[in-house]
């Protein structure tokens, strides 16, 4: 911390009462954090790609499998994943030998929608979805079934048998 801000905050101190001194506090820590915020702003960009990129991924498969709307959904959900765990554990995740096999289906989903065979791209999407996802299953419906509205409807008989066959992966991630 520099000489200049570490003044500030001494003289700044919350114990004054005076309404400049607390703002001018509040703004030297906030200044102070910035940095430490950064990743922090670089993941809720991430969060706002990944959840337009399932937008677009959606809305396209709702409007008949448009070609324009799912390469854009493919790209900001991809775009969006990098930035909310970083370029480095993509990479690892994503480029992993047990899931290879996994990340060429959903790799190759999304370029054979970027080359204009949607439906063909998105079944080999999901299924590479799955595959690449399956681990994180189990603790999503544990998750789910903690909710109060949610957790009675996965309780139902048709419903508790599927979702008990998907929460009971073994696999690791």
């Amino acid at each position: 911390m520099n000489k200049g801000l570490s003044y500030l905050i001494k003289k700044c101190s919350p114990t004054k009462s005076t309404p400049s001194s607390i703002s001018l506090y509040v703004y030297s820590i906030s200044v102070c954090c910035f940095h430490n915020n950064k990743f922090l702003f670089v993941a809720e960009i991430g969060m706002g790609l990944t959840g337009f990129g399932v937008f677009f991924l959606f809305f396209g498969m709702m409007l008949f499998f448009d070609k324009a709307l799912l390469a854009i959904g493919n790209i900001l959900f991809v775009s969006g994943l990098s930035f909310v765990i970083g370029l480095e554990r993509t990479f690892r995740f994503f480029f992993q030998r047990h899931k290879f096999k996994a990340t060429s289906f959903f790799l190759g989903g999304v370029f054979v929608v970027l080359i204009g065979w949607p439906i063909i791209g998105v079944v080999l999407e999901i299924y590479g979805f799955f595959l690449l996802f399956r681990g994180f299953f189990p603790v999503a419906v544990g998750f789910i079934r903690r909710v109060p509205v949610l957790g009675s409807l996965l309780s139902l008989p048709g419903i508790s048998a599927l979702v008990d066959k998907i929460g009971e992966s073994n696999t690791m991630v």
